[in-house]
């Protein structure tokens, strides 16, 4: 998500090979295109974690036996 407005994005091997490629990756929309996907990226990586630690979390919860006997 930071790499498009970094120094990096426009000192690459590719945006100095290709003078053209410059010219769209240096574009406004297609850093927000990014950034954009990158930060449905980072959504989706916690949408699919999140049942993982919820089943962590249920599994290491003390368990509470309803046929103990006073």
């Amino acid at each position: 998500m930071v790499l498009p407005w970094s120094g990096f994005w426009e000192r690459n091997y590719f945006a100095q090979s290709w003078p053209l490629l410059t010219m769209f990756i240096g574009n406004a929309f297609v850093r927000g295109g990014v950034t954009g996907l990158g930060f449905a990226n980072l959504i989706a990586g916690v949408a699919e974690l999140a049942p993982l630690f919820s089943a962590r979390a249920a599994r290491l919860e003390p368990q509470i036996d309803s046929q103990v006997e006073p």
